[in-house]
């Protein structure tokens, strides 16, 4: 468990499969980041026992409701994209219910994130990654201190279309830069 001053990021329980549909099957949410809205409570669960059981993988729950609004969480070099990462190196992914857009709660969540990837798990490099379009997910990168790298296009998306995938970095060096000096 890692806490925020908003937020309790925890790993994913199958209690959670309500709240998860919830904010998961949004039409808004899901497709900009590359998944399905949710269709089902059921479907959820099976999110959650499937895709959220990874390590690293966590509910952000927030304090003031204890109800999980979203999900974000470290992927290694054997998650989606990954093209270009070696050993020493991950992505942060997330998502927010719409609700709670621009409210600072996902950078909130990324810079815990990042001090574990840094201070914990000795990582030498964070990659983030989003989709042509997602100004909000652009923001947190911005926000969070992210540098750009690099933009990949037409990238077959989970959808199978064809997108445009633009990918930021941050090494140990500018998160201590940033967040420790």
């Amino acid at each position: 468990m890692i806490e925020t001053s908003r937020l309790i990021l925890r790993p994913w329980r199958e209690d959670d499969a309500e709240s998860l549909f919830k904010y998961a099957q949004d039409p808004d949410v899901g497709p900009i980041a590359g998944w399905l809205p949710h269709t089902s409570v059921e479907n959820s669960l099976e999110i959650i026992r499937t895709v959220f059981s990874a390590p690293e993988t966590y509910a952000a729950v927030l304090k003031e409701t204890n109800e999980p609004i979203g999900s974000c969480g470290i992927m290694f070099s054997n998650s989606l994209h990954t093209e270009d990462m070696v050993n020493g190196e991950a992505e942060i992914g997330y998502w927010i219910g719409k609700p709670y857009w621009g409210q600072g709660l996902i950078p909130e969540a990324v810079k815990v994130l990042l001090s574990r990837c840094f201070n914990e798990l000795n990582l030498d490099t964070v990659w983030c990654g989003y989709y042509d379009g997602n100004i909000k997910s652009k923001r947190v990168c911005e926000k969070s201190g992210f540098r750009y790298h690099h933009t990949n296009k037409d990238i077959t998306s989970p959808f199978g279309d064809k997108r445009t995938e633009h990918f930021h970095i941050m090494t140990k060096e500018d998160f201590h830069a940033l967040y420790i000096d």
